[in-house]
């Protein structure tokens, strides 16, 4: 930010500096020529006036002109040339001072029946002082452009670093900093901009609270509901059927497997950010999904596999992955064909960016129609008459860990669930940054 700002004000203050500096310049220059040649014509007008009072007084004829008045106002170097009426020839010529000027700098001056004057001086001495009135010139504009520019860096500062304060206190708001701020700018936008912040972290602090608390009151109604559940799955495995004691065992685990995910979610909204955690392998988290799975699979005639790197670990939360990856795999089962893959492997996003744990579940069916696709993680909105939050709801849990999900084929469909840095890349920049 500042330095755009920064970068704007220089421009213009060079913009400025260039259409105000080559005018003054060539004003500057000019100024001397003319003061030079103003001088010139003062001094011909004084050697006029001699000349004349001379003609009329004593006559051309009787002594001609007397040069001692008129030689001092002839400047050093110059030379001056006086023709006037003469009766033997009718035109006498006078040339006072030099005999040759170099690069003459000439003015003449008309006295009608009384003849005329030329006077050439050297324009070294003008030109030198052209140069010096330049110089000044552009030491001026330089100063000028210099104090400019401290008044545009003091500016810059002046309003980027406000803007930058409140930014990253925006940033720690959304990372849960919700203390409060008391610094004001002295600029009235921005201060209200942190008079908002104030509003809103008290705001959020209190829904994040009440969230909390509702969470916790839905667990514990949810545990117990399943507590007792179970009980009753309990009484029904000492039934004399074998086959009603493995459907209540297998009911038993359902039951112990959704209570440990509740406790898992449960846990993972109370600590939001996944990225300082330890690496969880990522095929571990995945093989009770694939497991469970299978038999409503395997009843659709279909088949659901698990493939990828054992050794692959990701720093995620894996509850989230679970459910995530759960909402995939039934609208797979749901919605797709064929046989539905699970892998997991390494994914390199761009050619400067970092490896990427990358988890894919693709199915063999007719995949997503163009109209649904843009719209098919959007909350409430489904093309098969579902309730539309599975996907929103997988996308927003990945979210939370700091990665994404993506549709990345339509035909047939293959979603990809992209999680991190693989554990061998993280140690590796790890020792990297590590000091020696």
């Amino acid at each position: 930010m500042r330095r755009r700002i920064l970068r704007s004000m220089l421009t213009v203050l060079m913009l400025t500096t260039v259409v105000l500096g080559i005018p003054l310049t060539y004003t500057a220059w000019l100024w001397v020529e003319d003061i030079t040649r103003n001088d010139l014509r003062g001094r011909l007008e004084q050697i006029s006036t001699e000349v004349i009072g001379q003609e009329r007084g004593t006559g051309v004829v009787r002594g001609g002109l007397d040069l001692r008045t008129v030689g001092p106002l002839v400047p050093a170097g110059g030379r001056l040339t006086i023709v006037y009426p003469s009766p033997e020839d009718n035109a006498a010529k006078v040339e006072i001072g030099a005999v040759a000027v170099d690069d003459p700098l000439v003015e003449s001056l008309s006295m009608g029946t009384e003849g005329s004057l030329r006077l050439e001086v050297p324009a070294t001495p003008m030109k030198a002082r052209q140069r010096q009135a330049v110089a000044g010139v552009g030491l001026a504009v330089a100063l000028s452009l210099g104090a400019a520019i401290t008044v545009a860096i003091v500016t810059a500062r002046r309003v980027a670093d406000p803007i930058r304060d409140v930014a990253a206190r925006a940033a720690r708001l959304t990372m849960g900093d919700f203390r409060a701020d008391p610094r004001r700018h002295g600029i009235e936008e921005l201060d209200r901009v942190s008079d908002v912040l104030d509003s809103a972290t008290v705001e959020i602090a209190g829904r994040l609270q009440r969230e909390h608390a509702l969470v916790a009151d839905v667990s514990h109604q949810l545990r117990s509901r399943l507590t007792a559940v179970r009980l009753r799955l309990d009484e029904l495995s000492a039934h004399s059927d074998p086959a009603v004691v493995h459907e209540a065992d297998e009911a038993m685990a359902q039951v112990d497997r959704l209570t440990e995910a509740i406790d898992d979610l449960v846990r993972a909204s109370r600590h939001e950010d996944a990225t300082d955690r330890d690496p969880v392998p990522v095929m571990d988290e995945l093989r009770g999904i694939v497991a469970e799975w299978t038999p409503p699979f395997r009843e659709a005639g279909r088949t659901l596999s698990l493939t990828g790197d054992e050794s692959l670990r990701a720093p995620i939360t894996g509850s989230r992955l679970r459910e995530a990856v759960t909402v995939l795999v039934d609208n797979a089962l749901m919605h797709g064909g064929g046989t539905c893959i699970v892998s997991v492997r390494t994914v390199r996003p761009g050619r400067d960016r970092d490896p990427l744990v990358c988890v894919q579940v693709a199915d063999e069916g007719d995949g997503v129609s163009d109209e649904l696709a843009p719209h098919i993680f959007d909350r409430g909105f489904s093309g098969a008459g579902s309730t539309g939050v599975g996907l929103a709801l997988a996308r927003a849990l990945i979210e939370a860990d700091g990665g994404r999900l993506e549709l990345q084929r339509r035909r047939p469909a293959l979603f990809a669930v992209f999680l991190g840095k693989p554990l061998a890349a993280r140690m590796e920049s790890r020792r990297v940054g590590e000091p020696r």
